[in-house]
């Protein structure tokens, strides 16, 4: 390579600053170089390359790799938190670059940095003295270089902030009379889309989102705000005998201005060209980087055979509509094609989504080995395919073993960052299989930036409460409210969400007599919800005020003995204790007892603090104190906890027990770091 002339050294040295400064956001690449920078995206390109020999995204690349290294020899922080920091969401991802770059996995730099100090210092010994001043020097001489180019750089760095690529892909039109070409023109809707979700610095809105405007009257800017996107893409096309016709448009949603058109007349054998084509002239005409893996994956044909493909088409088709009856329908379609094209992968993942989504309708599950046969044979023919592992995590899921369903999840999501279908699995998975707050928050968070208004308001008022109870489990109570406020928006008649904001409330101004009057407010609207009933009674049983908490708790008692309905076990030992107050002693002591099979058996962390309510409320303090403490070394558990514990009453025997503050102090420590690991993985992935 030739030398590098002075001018050259500085404008390396400053765009190495600027990525520097942007290290942490995965989502920093060529574009926002080039804007950071001041050139125009090609101008940027060629003169890296010249001065390098290496691609802009390569440079970026190995100027985070350069950054973890040194991060690493700190020894304050793990591989995965590194990898975060330098803008890797895979760690993955990080560690296969980081081997590729420096030739040595990144849990080896402590030991080679270690082993490197012992053979220059046997190398130099005595000279080692003579250079130390020349070489402090030196670095002094750097380090004031690099403050003072920051300096004058700052300016620049910060001048513009990044904006986030992001589109919405249109339902296409079918401009034929021939309501039959309908599935074809979806089709090629879908594999634009599926095209453009690859794309890792594009945020691209879920299909299911968009259907909605199908037939919707309202103006560009108009959805484009619903949406929240940079650009839309409306398309529409025919396909006449063995002649496709495709018409796109690509429009900036802010000015509603169109910036790029194009009409495609294809022969049907040049279908998957023209589906690559769309995609790389969309992400050009936005100016999007698509990396070289990705660009393979873009380019790749499904199946030589195209009457599979047609097939295949009409079966994906009905699929989508997400009905057990469509998914029955699709299979056929599948089948045929695989007949036709015994290697069509995703035609053996489709097969396996379908049966999944039979079996879910059914309390008894009967496509299990279809599921894995399917699976396997998709996995087997092309096993970087997303729809494969989300197939293959499918056979997990419906054989609950749902640890092994995570990775194949994951996997999926690496390779298409926007795969919607990927965050619905897994919400469901950490919400329901695998509770897990920070990993809920995170995918919750993600899917909404691209499943967004594609459910009727119900729907969309139990996801924003789902969010909302994620973030107040976490401590998040800011963040807790505004999503509360918003599932009320979309359902006020929502009463799951009118009392969990009165908790929320709590948390937020711990002011109990408002707790209550808001839990009294929504029970009023409907008197048969013996789960706000029950709310009541545990409120009034905080405030003290035992009569009241008795009133509302025996009717929830007499109800679900009546409808031996086993639900809220965990309470039992509350309700015992205002039973016994009241004089109920023989009801009281069989709900203790109750309570005690309960806690005996329970497997979550809350275990240990549910002995220590029945030891306290038995009045054997040491036993509740020695249970209490064994809680404080659990790990993960709720913000109610923290709340609700210091005004147990049924703890007023120990609270005033030296060891018990000790105790509670140390728990509420614990649920403050989980706390800010959590805010700091959010922040760090730009979800908070």
């Amino acid at each position: 390579m030739p030398e590098i002339r002075s001018i050259d050294k500085d404008f390396l040295q400053k765009i190495t600053e600027i990525i520097q400064n942007n290290i942490s956001s995965e989502q920093f690449g060529v574009s926002e170089l080039a804007v950071e920078i001041g050139m125009s995206r090609s101008n940027l390109l060629r003169k890296v390359k010249k001065l390098t020999n290496l691609s802009v995204s390569q440079f970026i690349r190995n100027v985070r790799l350069e950054r973890a290294k040194e991060m690493l020899k700190e020894e304050l922080y793990t591989v995965s938190e590194v990898s975060y920091k330098v803008g890797f969401s895979s760690t993955s991802y990080f560690i296969k670059c980081f081997r590729e770059h420096y030739g040595f996995p990144p849990g080896e730099v402590v030991k080679r940095e270690f082993a490197e100090e012992n053979k220059l210092e046997k190398a130099l010994s005595e000279p080692k003295k003579k250079r130390t001043i020349p070489i402090a020097g030196a670095y002094i001489i750097v380090v004031l270089f690099a403050i003072v180019l920051f300096v004058t750089l700052k300016p620049l760095i910060f001048k513009q902030k990044k904006s986030e690529k992001s589109i919405a892909v249109l339902p296409f039109q079918n401009d034929s009379n021939d309501s039959s070409n309908v599935y074809f023109i979806n089709g090629l809707m879908e594999s634009t889309l599926n095209n453009l979700q690859k794309i890792k610095d594009l945020r691209v809105i879920s299909r299911t989102s968009v259907e909605k405007y199908r037939a919707n009257t309202k103006t560009t800017p108009e959805i484009a705000r619903e949406l929240g996107v940079n650009y839309l893409i409306e398309g529409s096309g025919q396909k006449i005998g063995d002649q496709i016709l495709l018409n796109i448009q690509l429009i900036d949603a802010k000015n509603d201005e169109h910036l790029w058109a194009e009409q495609y007349s294809r022969h049907v054998d040049d279908i998957f060209a023209l589906q690559s084509e769309v995609a790389k002239n969309i992400a050009e005409k936005i100016e999007v980087i698509i990396a070289p893996e990705v660009e393979k994956s873009i380019d790749q044909i499904p199946t030589k055979n195209l009457e599979a493909y047609d097939l295949f088409l009409k079966g994906i088709d009905l699929l989508n509509k997400g009905l057990p009856e469509t998914a029955r329908q699709s299979i056929p379609y599948f089948k045929n094609a695989i007949e036709l094209d015994e290697e069509f992968a995703r035609a053996y993942a489709a097969t396996a989504m379908a049966y999944y989504t039979i079996d879910e309708s059914q309390g008894v599950k009967q496509y299990s080995d279809s599921i894995n046969y399917y699976a396997d044979k998709a996995m087997f023919l092309d096993p970087k395919l997303p729809q494969s592992l989300i197939a293959k995590a499918l056979f997990y899921m419906t054989n609950k073993e749902y640890q092994l369903s995570v990775p194949y999840f994951e996997k999926a999501l690496d390779i298409n960052p926007n795969y919607d279908l990927v965050f619905v699995f897994l919400l469901d998975l950490y919400a329901n299989h695998l509770p897990n707050t920070e990993k809920y928050l995170e995918y919750a968070l993600r899917g909404l930036k691209i499943d967004v208004s594609n459910y009727d308001s119900t729907i969309t008022s139990f996801n924003y409460l789902h969010i909302a109870n994620a973030f107040i489990q976490a401590g998040f109570v800011e963040q807790a409210e505004n999503y509360i406020n918003k599932s009320l928006e979309y359902d006020p008649g929502n009463l799951y969400s009118e009392y969990t904001r009165a908790f929320i409330l709590y948390a937020k101004n711990k002011d109990l007599n408002q707790t209550i009057q808001f839990l009294l407010d929504a029970f009023h609207k409907d008197t048969t919800r013996i789960d706000i009933m029950q709310e009541v009674g545990k409120i009034y049983y905080y405030l003290r005020d035992y009569q009241k908490s008795f009133n509302y708790y025996k009717k929830f008692v007499d109800i679900r003995e009546a409808y031996q309905l086993n639900i809220y076990d965990s309470e039992n030992a509350k309700i015992s204790y205002v039973y016994n107050k009241m004089g109920f002693t023989e009801e009281g002591d069989s709900l203790l007892e109750r309570f005690r099979i309960y806690a005996e058996n329970d497997g979550s962390v809350y275990k240990q603090i549910n002995l220590a309510l029945y030891y306290s409320v038995q009045n054997e303090p040491q036993k509740a104190i020695e249970h209490l403490k064994l809680f404080s070394e659990e790990s993960n558990y709720f913000y109610w906890t923290v709340l609700f514990a210091p005004i147990e009453p049924i703890f007023d025997n120990i609270k005033n027990d030296p060891e018990y503050k000790k105790i509670n102090n140390a728990i509420e420590k614990k649920f403050t770091n989980w706390h800010n690991q959590i805010e700091n993985s959010l922040k760090q992935s730009g979800l908070l």
